[in-house]
């Protein structure tokens, strides 16, 4: 018997607050990152599109206006950078540095909460492909 276990990549579920991230994404290194302005505390929920977690200490939200704002989380998460993929629950439609995640292990079709992790404040960003130099 085969198990079918659908992959949403990216997805955030509003209810619960799940983001799955199934493919590889580009990491940091091919791209230049500048930050703008002052970090926030919080960034509004229903305003996010998806997800890049990058590593196991940052994620980047990005906004449904095209805005990324990267959360470095103050220690590092066991498994987010593997996994790629987290939930949060939050009592208000902001999602704020006081908040925790909980990685999401997806073992045996069976999706798992690992570990709590703290939320860092967020830092919008501009992220632009580098360019390929020739050598």
């Amino acid at each position: 018997m085969k198990l079918f276990v659908p992959i949403l990549a990216g997805s955030i579920l509003t209810m619960a607050g799940a983001v799955y991230a199934g493919e590889k994404r580009s990491k940091d290194d091919k791209y230049v990152i500048e930050k703008i302005g002052e970090p926030k505390t919080c960034i509004n929920r229903s305003q996010i599109r998806d997800t890049d977690v990058i590593d196991d200490q940052t994620i980047d939200f990005r906004m449904r206006n095209g805005d990324i704002y990267r959360n470095k989380l103050p220690n590092k998460c066991s498994g987010l950078g593997f996994e790629e993929a987290f939930s949060y629950r939050t009592s208000t439609n902001r999602l704020c540095n006081v908040d925790i995640i909980r990685v999401l292990d997806n073992t045996a079709g069976r999706i798992e909460t690992r570990g709590a992790c703290g939320l860092g404040k967020f830092q919008e960003i501009t992220k632009t492909k580098r360019e390929k130099t020739e050598g």
